[in-house]
């Protein structure tokens, strides 16, 4: 198998994986996030073995505590029935984000945000990946709310984070590769073939929940 179809293969399931585990119930969505919580502090012990793990478990620890406290932000909570349209909006635009940013990065990027801790990224990445999550951000609101309850959810909630997304995933993909620099490894583990680690995948999420977190109590 060569590896553009094994990279398409196992993303393929970790997308189901992610998209199921979280849409169908509550009790799915807090555990796949407790798993994916646990192998990604391990992922991070690796990384940081005989070095000072406070601020680096701390940036693991503390979006996988805060994402099981969504649901609680809710008013109406327990009554109200689990509604994962947030979260799976999320995933949505960071999905995008990444997959515009990495296309048009190889493509037309020449000027890089931080060569020292991730040569390949780019500041013409950047932006077009910029531009997608907001027109995808526009698309999912707008034309599939049938599969979506946005009911509860504030309009300036999905403007301001479709707009700081962005910036939050580069930031928390740049963390990750600076523990991984300094680890002196490509990926943070083997779990996903052609991708790497649980921790590669999800850090994207790491500085996104937490303000996702704030953004939600402001905008109650």
């Amino acid at each position: 198998m060569n590896e553009t179809l094994k990279r398409a293969l196992s993303g393929a399931v970790y997308v189901a994986i992610m998209w199921f585990g979280t849409s169908y119930s509550e009790n799915t969505f807090r555990l796949l996030f407790a798993i994916l919580g646990i192998v990604s502090i391990y992922e991070m012990w690796k990384l940081r073995k005989e070095k000072t793990k406070i601020l680096p478990f701390t940036y693991v620890i503390i979006p996988f505590f805060l994402v099981q406290l969504f649901e609680m932000t809710d008013l109406n909570y327990p009554n109200s029935p689990f509604n994962p349209s947030l979260i799976l909006f999320m995933f949505i635009l960071t999905w995008t984000f990444d997959i515009f940013a990495y296309i048009i990065g190889v493509k037309f990027g020449k000027h890089k945000i931080l060569p020292s801790i991730s040569p390949k990224k780019s500041w013409e990445g950047f932006f077009g990946g910029f531009i997608f999550t907001i027109i995808a951000s526009y698309i999912t609101y707008n034309y599939f709310d049938i599969y979506f309850d946005f009911s509860s959810i504030k309009l300036p909630l999905i403007i301001i984070m479709s707009i700081i997304l962005p910036f939050t995933a580069t930031i928390g993909d740049f963390i990750e590769s600076h523990y991984k620099r300094e680890a002196g490894v490509k990926d943070s583990g083997n779990f996903i073939p052609g991708h790497g680690g649980i921790l590669d995948r999800m850090d994207a999420f790491m500085i996104t929940i937490p303000i996702l977190y704030i953004l939600i109590n402001l905008y109650k």
